[in-house]
């Protein structure tokens, strides 16, 4: 890690500032290109702290970058995550406002929710899909702190992963219902398909996908406990928004949500 304790806080502190005030921020690797990975955890976590000081409750965790394209475009090898709170969570035929954000983005995903505990640093797929109680429909507003999404991995990875919001379907299916990387998706934005996907396009799956948060949260001491969403990654390139739109992700097993947008 390149930077210290009080390095990570104040820019924990400026990110948290462009949170509230919906200013975004220069990215901090424009004036240290030498910011990795481990730098932009450790601001992470200090703006967690800060946000869970406030009242913030985690629900669960995203993963990004679960893409080879994505990775290749940031000059990564692995995926990210951030924490979900529970304040950004809503249901289906949910109506959100763009001017809670500064820059979103949708992306039509698979969520999964633990029935049981899980952690690393040994865990698999098919450990993964012991602990699973289901999947969900999703849809994920990702949003950007950093000013026109002028993002390296050290920058995305402080921002929480550029989190913004999820919107979940309320129909969880049976884990052994289906075999999550099969399961196609068709997404269409005022009723023109924009996207379709499957869920084999993140990390080769799901269950892939919970493993890996598992085994990269393990050396922190964080287990996912029973009852997490795990928002498991993009089946396809993240589409703009703006009011008026009416954004539906339908997918086969899991059914459909829509997503509506306000000014």
């Amino acid at each position: 890690m390149k930077i210290t304790e009080e390095q990570a806080k104040n820019m924990a502190r400026q990110l948290l500032d462009a949170r509230t005030s919906l200013t975004p921020i220069e990215p901090f690797t424009g004036s240290d290109p030498e910011l990795g990975v481990a730098d932009g955890y450790a601001i992470q976590q200090e703006l967690v702290a800060m946000l869970l000081a406030k009242g913030e409750k985690i629900s669960g965790y995203k993963l990004g970058l679960t893409s080879l394209p994505m990775q290749n475009l940031l000059g990564v090898d692995q995926p990210d995550f951030g924490p979900i709170f529970a304040s950004t969570i809503y249901g289906d035929g949910a109506t959100v406002s763009v001017s809670d954000f500064i820059a979103p983005r949708v992306e039509a995903e698979i969520a999964v929710v633990l029935g049981a505990d899980l952690s690393g640093p040994n865990c698999t797929a098919a450990t993964a899909y012991q602990a699973t109680a289901g999947l969900i429909a999703a849809i994920e507003i990702v949003d950007s702190r950093i000013i026109d999404w002028r993002i390296k991995i050290a920058d995305t990875v402080a921002d929480l992963a550029s989190s913004g919001a999820i919107a979940l379907s309320s129909t969880v299916i049976p884990i052994d219902e289906c075999d999550p990387r099969l399961i196609g998706m068709l997404f269409t934005k005022n009723g023109d398909i924009t996207a379709t996907g499957a869920g084999a396009a993140a990390l080769g799956g799901p269950l892939n996908a919970v493993a890996w948060l598992a085994n990269t949260l393990a050396p922190l001491g964080v287990t996912l406990p029973a009852g997490s969403v795990i928002m498991t990654g993009a089946l396809h390139a993240m589409c703009p928004i703006a009011p008026g739109d009416v954004f539906r992700a339908e997918f086969s097993h899991l059914g459909s949500l829509t997503l509506r947008i306000s000014e």
